[in-house]
């Protein structure tokens, strides 16, 4: 125990979440960067030789902090959701719920195993991005910032999908009919720039444009929106998400029978 957090309590539930990764590691690691790379493929290579640079930036290399960005939400939420639904569905979530552990240790050790796989996968699509076009990141440090703050950000949202989730369908309902269609009108494939006025102040609506937005910023000093916007909108959806979680574990919504 230090600081009042029970951080063995913490790392064995880290762990097995870590462990759980590393025997999944083809649908959990390689499927999703193969999915990126062919992206890329089609929108870097083939798009791309027909397309004019934006903002200065050749877009095989504009568009790759979109795809890190649409990788990071889809597996930051399906990690997550994943992570804490599994428990409830096989019933060990009542073993969790009695030991001697927080709802904060909980939280902190699924959110941060998900983020942590999320990141990692991020990463690695960098590097793999990087074979294909040549890459600058003019702000490394806000680059990581933003990358960790939208893992861990998304990765409590897809915690409450799996709270709210009553079977594997539901589980996909979200990410597939939400997350993945705001992350392709979020301005990943181009510029909010390029659009008639009417739709891109209706872009400005979609939470994911302040995301990508913020994140290619870190790589080209380029961003549709302020970066400062793009900061505070993540925050205050991170702070939304942490107001749901907290109401969850005290009401025990779908947690206690």
């Amino acid at each position: 125990m230090t600081g009042g957090v029970n951080l063995r309590a913490v790392a064995a539930i880290y762990n097995f979440e870590m462990a759980r990764a590393l025997r999944t590691v083809m649908q959990s690691v390689i499927s999703p960067v193969l999915s990126t790379s062919l992206y890329f493929v089609v929108f870097g290579a083939a798009i791309g030789q027909r397309m004019n640079e934006i903002d200065g930036v050749p877009y095989g290399a504009f568009i790759v902090p979109g795809l890190i960005m649409l990788s990071l939400l889809t597996q930051s939420v399906a990690n997550a959701s994943f992570g804490i639904y599994f428990p409830r569905f096989a019933g060990t979530i009542y073993e969790v719920l009695s030991a001697p552990v927080s709802y904060l240790e909980i939280v902190i050790a699924y959110v941060g195993a998900a983020a942590t796989k999320s990141i990692v996968i991020g990463l690695i699509i960098l590097a793999t991005a990087s074979l294909f076009t040549p890459l600058s990141i003019q702000h490394p440090f806000w680059m990581m910032g933003f990358l960790v703050l939208t893992a861990v950000t998304f990765s409590l949202f897809g915690f409450i999908i799996g709270v709210w989730a009553d079977g594997f369908e539901q589980l996909q309902v979200i990410p597939l009919l939400i997350i993945t269609p705001l992350t392709f009108l979020g301005g990943s494939f181009y510029s909010i720039d390029m659009l008639p006025p009417f739709w891109r102040t209706l872009s400005l609506f979609n939470p994911v444009v302040y995301l990508v937005s913020g994140f290619r910023w870190s790589f080209y000093g380029k961003a549709d929106v302020n970066v400062e916007i793009s900061l505070a909108m993540t925050l205050a959806f991170l702070l939304v998400c942490l107001v749901a979680i907290r109401w969850i574990f005290k009401t025990g919504y779908r947690l206690k029978p």
